[in-house]
């Protein structure tokens, strides 16, 4: 009988094969009066616990359909960091849901390459892939899958100091997990371990978020790490793992 997940943790995050991706743009949730309110009180208090945290402007997910199988259709809207807030807001029923890219950076020798966030990030501490928000175009640009390709080319670039062309990153799947919020994973070609050690090491490290990097074959590998992972880790590896065809341990 499959165990039943404990109410008091969050459901595990989805992975799910993906072909084509449609982005429309749709205006910002409407907040009421007293969810501004407490979205600005609880911001502030959060840059008091960390004053590093900007309020830069990110793309929020405000929802997704699939019309057809492969084809996932994400609906987009203009928002600033402080709109996550509110998801410390009880009484808020506004959507905070994001859109993020991850990239998937193999080894030659089949390990995916994880880094831990720097203690002055939004998820200090945290395992995960190179990746990030995705930033809102100019307006008057599209924001579409050749736009999410770029984003994921200047995170691996920033974080890992791995330089790729978008033309070298492959969709490979999406995660939806908490909050609805959804992430668009993109694979590397594979490159040595040292290589991507190297570039590692000549990234400036004020400039980094990751502080440090370990390579993981399977879910297995990750109690291993100290401090917490992505939502989304496990279920990605598993997926690697099968498309590897090697035994999950």
């Amino acid at each position: 009988m499959p165990e039943t997940p404990s109410p008091l943790l969050p459901p595990p995050a989805e992975v799910l094969g993906v072909r084509r991706i449609r982005l429309v743009e749709v205006p910002a949730p409407r907040l009421t009066a007293e969810e501004r309110r407490e979205r600005d009180r609880t911001w502030a208090t959060m840059v008091l616990a960390n004053p590093t945290l900007f309020d830069g402007p990110v793309v929020a997910c405000a929802g997704t359909s699939w019309p057809r199988p492969g084809e996932l259709h994400v609906f987009w809207s203009r928002v600033t960091y402080r709109h996550y807030a509110l998801r410390q807001v009880m009484s808020s029923t506004a959507p905070t849901a994001s859109l993020a890219v991850s990239v998937l950076q193999p080894t030659d020798d089949g390990r995916l390459l994880i880094g831990r966030m720097s203690p002055a990030t939004a998820a200090p501490g945290r395992w995960q892939p190179p990746g990030g928000s995705v930033e809102p175009p100019p307006d008057g640009d599209r924001l579409d899958l050749a736009a999410l390709r770029r984003n994921a080319v200047r995170e691996l670039s920033e974080e890992t100091g791995v330089s790729a062309g978008p033309g070298e990153l492959a969709l490979w799947a999406v995660t939806r997990g908490r909050y609805g919020s959804i992430g668009v994973l993109f694979l590397a070609p594979p490159l040595p371990e040292p290589v991507l050690r190297e570039r590692f090491g000549a990234v400036a490290p004020p400039e980094r978020e990751l502080v440090e990097l370990a390579f993981v074959r399977s879910p297995t590998d990750l109690p291993g790490l100290p401090g917490p992972h992505a939502d989304y880790l496990a279920p990605v590896l598993h997926r690697f793992t099968r498309q590897q065809g090697r035994p999950q341990g």
